[in-house]
This record gives structure tokens, sequence and C-alpha cells, in this order.
């Protein structure tokens, strides 16, 4: 459920911010462009999707995500739950980004852990019922990560958005006892806020390999702050407020594309048919 939107803004550090969308090195002589990252303390932490759009869409845990980006000045406000777009909460997160134009939600989500190659893996059902196996390894891509399920509806005939929520360290690094702490919060504070960077993909393939052919919107958002709590909420089947900086730039999308994006999360969720 879409609980409050935008207007989008510019907010973000000029320099030293933790994290940045942007390109890897490229390979001489082999590639035209080096990986699209997400860089976390300017190192590598996430692949993403390629740059192309017609390829597969991927976020794959890297090596460089290993820590988490909480901001303890906003701890109690997070704890106590956002009742709207908070400025100051925003502006703070928005210091760990670079400095660029962001359109800020407040999403009110039911997270479901979701572990690769297991029942209800998108990268295992619906990727491969679009794109097929990966023409190399043949296999399903395969992210390096649990990651949580939140949301997805029809577009329209051609397009479906599929949403995320990308912890940058696995669950099991949490600590069970705080775990099980948020699942009695969460019993009694409904309103209890997470804070996620956010972009969104559009890829299509360019051939049709798989069993059905339409765009996938990826909105993914890649966790800063309630790493614990989100795992609390999956495990207790408990609804959790999440606060989005969705980038404008970032991701493989137009402006018009992420604009549309506060109109669709209001939709009621429907799954696809894939034959």
């Amino acid at each position: 459920m879409l609980l409050a939107a935008g207007p989008a803004r510019v907010v973000g550090a000029a320099s030293e911010f933790r994290l940045r969308f942007g390109e890897g090195p490229k390979i001489p002589e082999s590639e035209w462009t080096g990986r699209r990252l997400l860089w976390l303390d300017d190192k590598p932490a996430f692949e993403l999707s390629f740059w192309c759009g017609t390829c597969p869409f991927l976020f794959r845990r890297l090596e460089g995500a290993a820590s988490t980006c909480s901001i303890a000045d906003v701890g109690g406000r997070l704890a106590d739950g956002l009742q709207d777009i908070d400025d100051d909460v925003v502006d703070q997160f928005g210091s760990l980004l670079p400095r660029g134009e962001y359109l800020p939600l407040l999403l009110r989500i039911e997270p479901r852990l979701v572990r690769p190659a297991q029942p209800g893996d998108y990268f295992v059902e619906e990727q491969v019922a679009t794109w097929g196996l990966n023409s190399f390894w043949g296999l399903p891509e395969y992210p390096h990560n649990p990651y949580y399920r939140t949301y997805e509806t029809v577009i329209d005939a051609d397009a479906h958005l599929f949403e995320f929520v990308v912890p940058m360290v696995p669950p099991s690094w949490n600590d069970r006892q705080r775990v099980a702490s948020y699942v009695s919060e969460l019993a009694d504070v409904a309103t209890s806020t997470a804070v996620a960077v956010s972009i969104l993909d559009v890829c299509e393939p360019a051939v049709d390999h798989g069993a059905v052919y339409f765009a996938h919107w990826a909105l993914t958002h890649f966790l800063l702050d309630g790493h614990h709590k989100m795992q609390a909420a999956a495990d207790s089947g408990r609804p959790l407020q999440l606060l989005s900086l969705l980038s404008i730039d970032a991701g493989l999308s137009s402006s018009d594309q992420v604009a549309r994006i506060p109109s669709l999360r209001m939709a009621a969720p429907t799954r696809r048919h894939l034959g």
C-alpha cells in the first residue's frame, strides 16, 4: 500500500557519500562497458542488471555488501513509525547518497523472505518464464543473497511490476534476540519504519525465448536501515513501513516511468499467469 509520495527532490552529498550506483572497471579489449554496480564504501556491493535493458533483471550480492547503513539520530523516530514523508529523515539518509534527484515514497509492505532456488524465487520462476535459462550456464540467474518479495501487479498486457527488498547483509547475520524483540514490537506498532534506496529497472528481452513475453518493471529497494525489523515482519507475517528514496536517474528507466510508480503502487496486487 502506498501511504505517501513525493514530490521528487534533490538530496545527497557532493562528496564522501557511502553508496552510489555506477560503472565498474572495464576489462580491456573484451567489454564495451564495465558492470553496472551498487557501490558501498567504494567497494562493489551488488552487480545490477546490465546496461542494455534487454538482458535479464539482476541484483547479485558481492563481497562489498558487508555492512548496514543505520543512522542513530533517527532510530527512535523510525521505531515509533513515520506518519508521512519526514524531510529530516530523508535528508539524513540522503547524506549517504550522491547528490541527485530522488522520489520519496512511504509504503506499507508485507515482506516474504525468499531464498535463491527455493519456491517463490523470481529468478527461477518469473524470469525464466520470460528469458529462459542463462544461455552460457544453462541455469537461472543467482542473486547470492536471500531477499524479500513485497508486491507485484499487472501494468498492462505487455508489462508487469515486481517489487523486491534486498538486504545489504543476509538474515543469517541478524541477531536472533533483536529479531524476536521486533516481532513483539510489530504486534503493537504497525508503523515501525525501515529505509531503503531504490531503483526502477525496466527490462524486456530482445528476442522471445520464454513461455511468456512481457516487460519486467523491477522496483528494487536496497535496505539501508531496518534489517532486523524486516526479518521480524517476514517471520511474523506482520506489516512494516518502508521509506524509499527512489532514484530518478540510477535505474534502467525513464523519468516518466519512475513517475508512474506511485499510481502503480496504489493498485491492487495481482499475479500474472505464466502459461
